[in-house]
């Protein structure tokens, strides 16, 4: 698909789905060498585009965005969706960044898999256009797949891209879609699914929260807000509890000492809990009546609770908290 003597060269976000991959096809098709770039934050990642660009042959960047990305989406101009999901602002970032390796590389034209219609909010015409506008990229943003029902764009009205080739899909029927990859030999793509953290409730509660009571956070800290119970004891403390032996070694995993200490019960199998090292004694105390509440100790039962932080590690003997009674303090 990719001729490095080709003189058009083009760079496609991708996110490793079926229309990704089309629209990688619609211009190699025409013999424009095509390369691809996928970002990734703790609310979403690159998996998906890796194992796309392995099976395709096709280069791949990935960029880590984390920063530009929290900053945006801390006040996104365009708002948020039904959750926390900031799509059109989003968007116009990507293009953003996709623009500057574009240039960097001296590449022709950017590219993406979207289709006119198919997302309420970010794929609409109205939309397509607000992203070339803010991004930087007007005239150079190419969408194979509905580029027949949008404005001509610069890369086709220089002739390096051929109209006639591309496609004119639209509407959220992917059954034109699927026809095509038939038809090209493509069996080996991901069913749909949006792959944003942002867009689920569970995960967006807690970044409120978070936001909420913290000015700044860090990559660990956002990528705890996808394990375990989160239970916020006061204004100022909020603990991370682990609901299985996985969800325990992957917080411990993203834990940062100089953050929390670690609380876990001695001899009976229970949650790892974090709690922020400012926790004070009461909040301590409260927080490993939940540890022990959530364990397999007998109810009533007086179960040691190992507290561990920088340059020490205690023992305290209490009785677990019902979780019934944790319940009001739960941020789901």
């Amino acid at each position: 698909m990719n001729n490095q003597e080709n003189k058009v060269r083009a760079l496609g976000l991708c996110s490793g789905g079926l229309d990704s991959i089309l629209s990688a096809v619609v211009l190699g098709n025409q013999g424009i060498a095509v390369e691809w770039i996928s970002f990734e934050t703790p609310f979403f990642s690159s998996v998906k585009a890796r194992r796309a660009a392995a099976q395709l042959h096709i280069p791949l960047i990935v960029q880590n965005i984390t920063q530009p990305y929290l900053k945006m989406l801390r006040d996104p101009s365009r708002g948020y969706g039904k959750h926390i999901n900031p799509c059109i602002d989003c968007h116009t970032l990507m293009f953003r960044l996709a623009g500057e390796v574009m240039k960097d590389r001296q590449m022709d034209f950017l590219f993406s898999g979207e289709v006119l219609g198919q997302r309420p909010m970010s794929q609409t015409r109205s939309s397509l256009r607000y992203v070339e506008k803010h991004s930087g990229c007007r005239d150079v943003i190419v969408r194979p797949l509905s580029a027949k029902l949008l404005d001509e764009t610069l890369p086709e009205k220089k002739g390096i891209v051929d109209r006639r080739l591309l496609l004119g899909l639209s509407g959220r029927s992917r059954k034109p879609q699927i026809q095509l990859a038939r038809t090209w030999g493509i069996t080996d793509y991901p069913a749909p699914a949006g792959g944003c953290l942002l867009t689920e409730s569970v995960y967006s509660n807690r970044l409120k929260d978070l936001f909420g009571h913290q000015k700044d956070c860090t990559e660990n800290e956002l990528h705890l807000l996808k394990y375990g119970r989160h239970i916020r004891l006061n204004e100022q403390i909020k603990i991370i509890v682990g609901r299985t032996l996985q969800d325990n070694i992957t917080i411990l995993d993203h834990h940062d000492p100089s953050l929390n200490m670690v609380l876990k019960t001695k001899q009976i199998p229970g949650p790892v809990v974090l709690v922020p090292l400012e926790a004070g004694n009461d909040e301590i105390q409260q927080a490993a009546s939940i540890c022990a509440g959530y364990s397999k100790a007998p109810e009533n039962m007086t179960v040691a609770v190992e507290v561990v932080s920088p340059g020490d590690v205690s023992t305290l003997w209490i009785a677990g908290m019902r979780p019934e009674f944790i319940q009001s303090m739960m941020i789901c």
